[in-house]
């Protein structure tokens, strides 16, 4: 019996790749395989539950900053012109670098051999959602924790929960630098302006409150001031991670907590609306209203459609599911089926050019192949420029083909493509493995390619490196 055509679009364009043989499991009612996906809760996967926690994390992270404080006294009595500072950041990288790098492999292991890739791809959108970058070395450990701490936990609740929990988490705070933002009122200004001499630079920092207006909930032209972004940063004053040195010294270390001390007193008004000063609750209360607002609706809505079904969102899909979030009250299960019932979501022809994220996974899946070593598995995303947890910026990575479609991106393409082919091409029968990922959808012309190959290498390179398996 053929492939139905929706069948490769459901495991190709909603999952992350077909794997040898999973269309068979598909093609009895794509959507319903599709929908079973995201209704209801999930345990997380073995290699996830297993990882070590931010508060774990968060621990190591303190040790290494208190070796690197004393490896600065050490290098200042020796008055080497050596940069401490330098050595000390190196430090602490080689403490956090195996954590980050065993959180990357259990990512991509889940994603290679996971029956629910659709559910995965979930989580990698809401992750990049919510970006956070590993090169800033406080995150390094702590962006593979927002992931698996905040985002997979919240894929069947709502999406101001989802929010909550990232807003709150150690990775976010840390990496917008919430954890010292102290009101001009505060309890710790009042004290500070009692010592003169004291050297703390107080002050509120904007970060973490423009990033949730501009790319978490409203968007970038979702009505918001400049106004309302420092307001709203006095809301979130206090909201903080335990453990450190002096007065971010209380509360248990790497888990969220409110220092009241930190906090600016009185009320805020946010996008015209008062609210009354109530400590923490203050900025959970404008967080809660953000993630009900019309433009977080349009916003969020038109990302999910960018995803899923064109680089240029078509207005009435982007409607559609703007309209569900708002009715659902952003109830996620209930956005994501409207995502797969779309019908511009089902058109045959593959139309979004991968990532290398995307591209390496699917490699990946088709191959029933997972690297033994893992450093191998993050060369494979550093060689195609797409370092995982890693995007540069609180924006996330691009998901255009602009960004991604280049000669030397393509190039790049081509090379690991061949490099990995001739590991193990001799494994599989590339036409075979092409006929089985994609059915029909396989073309004449590639087929042709692969069969006038040199090699089994240069046919599984050109089966990887063709358009059906470029797009989805």
């Amino acid at each position: 019996m053929a492939i139905p055509l929706h069948a490769i679009v459901a495991a190709n364009r909603f999952g992350l790749g077909a794997r040898p043989g999973e269309l068979a499991l598909v093609k009895p009612n794509p959507r319903d395989w599709l929908v079973a996906q995201v209704n209801g809760a999930r345990n997380a996967p073995d290699a996830i539950a297993s990882l070590p926690s931010s508060a774990t994390v968060f621990g190591s992270y303190a040790e290494a900053q208190e070796a690197k404080r004393e490896s600065r006294k050490d290098m200042d009595r020796d008055s080497t012109p050596a940069s401490p500072a330098q050595a000390a950041v190196q430090g602490v990288r080689k403490v956090l670098a195996p954590m980050y790098l065993q959180q990357v492999v259990a990512r991509y292991q889940v994603a290679t051999t996971t029956n629910e890739s659709l559910r995965e791809r979930l989580v990698h959108f809401w992750a990049n959602h919510f970006a956070v970058s590993a090169d800033k070395v406080i995150v390094l450990a702590l962006a593979g924790s927002l992931e698996n701490e905040a985002i997979r936990p919240h894929l069947a609740n709502r999406f101001v929960d989802m929010l909550c929990a990232v807003e709150s988490h150690p990775a976010m705070i840390l990496y917008l630098d919430n954890q010292q933002s102290a009101g001009s009122n505060s309890q710790l200004a009042k004290r500070a302006a009692r010592r003169p001499n004291a050297d703390r630079k107080l002050g509120i920092n904007e970060n973490l409150a423009r990033e949730i207006l501009e790319l978490h909930t409203l968007g970038v032209n979702g009505g918001y001031t400049q106004k309302d972004v420092t307001t709203f940063a006095e809301a979130l004053t206090g909201w903080s991670v335990g453990g450190g040195r002096g007065v971010l010294g209380q509360g248990a270390p790497g888990e969220f907590v409110f220092r009241d001390g930190f906090h600016e007193p009185g009320s805020r008004t946010v996008l015209a609306r008062t609210y009354s000063d109530a400590g923490y609750s203050q900025g959970k209360a404008i967080l809660e209203d953000l993630a009900r607002h019309p433009s977080t609706a349009k916003f969020i809505a038109t990302k999910l459609v960018r995803h899923f079904v064109s680089d240029e969102p078509p207005a009435k899909a982007v409607e559609k599911i703007a309209k569900v979030f708002i009715e659902s009250d952003g109830h996620l299960p209930t956005v994501h089926r409207a995502i797969i019932e779309l019908k511009e979501a089902w058109q045959e022809q593959p139309v979004k050019y991968k990532t290398p994220h995307e591209f390496v996974v699917s490699a990946f899946r088709a191959l029933d192949f997972f690297p033994k070593q893992p450093q191998q598995v993050l060369s494979a995303f550093d060689a195609l420029g797409q370092r995982p947890y890693t995007p540069g910026s609180p924006a996330g990575w691009a998901d255009t083909a602009s960004q991604w479609d280049g000669p030397d991106a393509l190039m790049k393409r081509i090379e690991w493509t061949a490099n990995l082919a001739n590991r193990i091409g001799s494994k599989v029968v590339p036409l075979e493995l092409g006929e089985q990922l994609f059915g029909a959808m396989l073309s004449d012309h590639t087929r042709t390619a692969i069969s006038r190959a040199e090699s089994g290498a240069q046919a599984l390179t050109l089966l990887l490196m063709s358009p059906e398996f470029q797009r989805r």
